[in-house]
Order: C-alpha cells, then structure tokens, then sequence
C-alpha cells in the first residue's frame, strides 16, 4: 500500500496529466473543420462556381461564420473542368490538406473522379451540382450526397411537359459528356412514355460551340419540338444561334433549365420566352426563397440562381449532420445518417434525401422573362431518381 506522500504525489501527477490532456482534447475538438472546395475558377463553367461557392459561404456566414459551434476552414483547388485532371486535383485537398468534407464540383466527369476518390478514402463528399447519374446510383456510397439533382430529373421533368404539350416528333441537342447524355436520356424516358418519338439525337464534342451543322439539320428535319442540354458560355451561344437561324420562331426549343439558368443576361432577346424545367425558379414567392434571395443580394451585390441555391443547400444539409453529432465530425456514421434523414428548408422548398443520397424535389416548369426564370407550374412533384445500380 502506497505511503500517503506516495499517494498525493500519484493524484498529483493524475491531475497534471489531466489537466495537460483537456487543452489538448479541447483543441482537437474546437479545431476548425476542414472544408475542400474543389469547383471550377476557369473555363466556361467559372461563374458556375463561383455562384456555389457564395451560395456556400452564405448559409455558413448566417451561422455566425459556424456549423454547429464550429468554425469552417476553406480550401480551394481549381477543377479546370478536366476530368484528366481531376485525380491529381482531388488528391491535393484529400491528401495534401487532409480536408474533413469535399465540396465540388459542376462537370459530371469531373465529379465521377471525387466520388471515386471519395470512395477510396472514405472522405465525406457533397456534390453542389454534377448531376451524373452514376454518382447516386453504381458509385453511390454512405459518405457521398448531392444538394443538386442528377441529369435524369431536369430531363424527364421536360419530357413530360413536352408530351403534355403534344408534341409528337422531338430532336435532342447536346454535348457529347456525360451530363448531356444522362439528360437526354431522361427526357426520351418520360417523351416517349407520354407517347412521343426521339426521331433523332444530334451532339458535339464539349466544349464545342460550333452549332451551325446541326442547326441546318434541324432546320431540314423539321420536328414539333427541339431539346437542349448546355451550361454556361456553351449556352448562350447556343440559344443565340438558334435564334439567329430563324428556328425559334420555327420549332419550339425546350431545355434542362441550365439553358438558361445564369445565361439570361448574355443571352439577351433570344432566351426570352423559352421554357425550361428545373428544381428552382427565380420568382418562387415563398418566405424561404424571398429571404435567401435578399440576403444573397445584399451581401454579393448580385442575384441569386440555381447554383446558389445548391451552394447553400450543400451547406445545409453538412451543417443538419454536424448538428446531430453536436459538431463532433469523427463521428462520421452518425454523421452522415443524420444528413441523409434531414429535411433541407431550401429556398427551391423543402426537399429530402433518397436513400442513394439524392434531393427528392419538386421539379418547376419555367419561363425566361427578362434576367429571371420565371414559375409558371409544378411540372413533376417530388420526383425522385430511380438511383438504377445503387446498392448501399
């Protein structure tokens, strides 16, 4: 049995251990957490980024600049839209940075590559955009969810509309990549479910924007409708061309809603009139979206688009998960079930998780009036991808 001196000094020497162990462990857990930012700075989908990462930043900057009680630490990797890259890039934010969450990006090849990346570390992903099919369905995984949609939702939702329309004898347009692709896809499912015929499906290499060989074809096809997949700068030349070619008066051009989506502006008299379906409106006139877009403006001295919108709603639903687990990140299982249970308040409306980790939503038909895309009806109601080859 120690002496009474040998037993003081021993609860001394605890209490010291303890009390150098509690900064330590109080440190670890105040530390801030990790955020990797992989999103396009050049190229055509630029401005694309740029709008996510702000819609990002805000939602955490309305926290008080925490996610629950935990300050947010940002690092940043241009994507440069290069799926050849794209290993090589995720691999700086993953390994050189050691980020706790990866945010990113907008190019669906790209993000294949995150997700795979993703998978192989066990890194948490949010996906604010690429809307490849494959990443909530063959490569979905517990620690990967979108805040955004995949290409099949924006391409059956016009499918639809296009046969409620009664168009018959439909051309699609697009890049040759995988988003073009998986919307077109989309958009043959639901057009020839209500009765309507592909006749054809034209394409190009992206980022190609030399349209008029195409145009010309469409022009001597002669179909009821015409639909059309293209972002960013690709779209606004498209609808410019198209319009130049004296086909909008001709045959109806309808489009995923990233046709028009950030381009209206530069597409100038050309967009106006055209219709899109999308999980965002920009005249949705409920309190969420009224404040949002306010706050948005305020603080960027610019308006608010989809891209936004998917920024702070990746924010979101991280912030619904960190919640859970009181802001401890190591508890990842906890973690990520919360965020795939929650109910995201987005300014698009309140939208859940499939169980492959993507929005359920309600999907809008719009219409460009001046810079705005604005409502006009529900085109789907809380469309849910069917998540084909997910197996969690």
């Amino acid at each position: 049995m120690p002496c009474p001196s040998r037993r003081a000094a021993l609860a001394h020497a605890a209490a010291v251990a303890a009390l150098v162990a509690a900064p330590a462990a109080f440190a670890q857990s105040a530390a801030p957490i990790k955020v990797g930012l992989m999103l396009p700075a050049t190229g055509t989908f630029a401005a694309l980024g740029d709008m996510i990462e702000k819609g990002f930043k805000l939602y955490v900057q309305e926290q008080g600049g925490k996610l629950a009680g935990r300050e947010i630490q940002y690092f940043k990797v241009d994507d440069e839209s290069d799926p050849s890259k794209a290993t090589d890039n995720v691999n700086k934010l993953i390994k050189r940075d050691n980020v706790d969450v990866l945010v990113g990006t907008v190019h669906s090849g790209v993000a294949l590559a995150m997700a795979k990346a993703a998978k192989e570390n066990n890194t948490l992903l949010i996906v604010p955009n690429a809307g490849a099919d494959a990443i909530t369905g063959p490569m979905c995984g517990p620690n990967i969810v979108r805040s955004s949609f995949s290409n099949w939702q924006p391409g059956y939702s016009t499918g639809v509309v296009a046969a409620q329309k009664g168009y018959k004898r439909a051309m699609t347009i697009t890049w040759n990549y995988a988003a073009g692709q998986e919307t077109v896809k989309g958009f043959r499912e639901a057009f020839e479910k209500g009765g309507g015929q592909v006749v054809k499906d034209l394409n190009l290499p992206f980022p190609n924007v030399e349209f008029q060989a195409l145009l010309t074809e469409i022009a001597a096809q002669k179909p009821d409708v015409v639909f059309a997949f293209f972002a960013g700068g690709g779209a606004v030349k498209f609808v410019k061309d198209y319009d130049a070619a004296g086909l909008k008066k001709a045959v109806p051009l309808f489009g995923s809603g990233f046709l028009t989506d950030g381009t209206l502006e530069a597409q100038g008299p050309s967009a106006q009139g055209l219709q899109t379906t999308l999980h965002y409106a920009d005249s949705l006139d409920t309190p969420r979206n009224n404040a949002f877009r306010k706050s948005f403006a305020l603080t960027y001295k610019q308006n608010a688009d989809v891209y936004a919108v998917q920024g702070y709603d990746a924010a979101q639903i991280l912030g619904a998960g960190l919640a859970a687990v009181k802001g401890d990140i190591g508890k990842r299982d906890a973690l990520t079930a919360a965020m795939r249970k929650a109910t995201v308040d987005s300014p698009r409306g309140k939208f859940t998780l499939s169980a492959a980790g993507n929005p359920v939503q309600d999907m809008y038909l719009r219409e460009a009036k001046g810079v705005n895309n604005e409502y006009r009806a529900v085109a789907v109601k809380a469309l849910a991808d069917p998540a084909r080859g997910c197996k969690l």
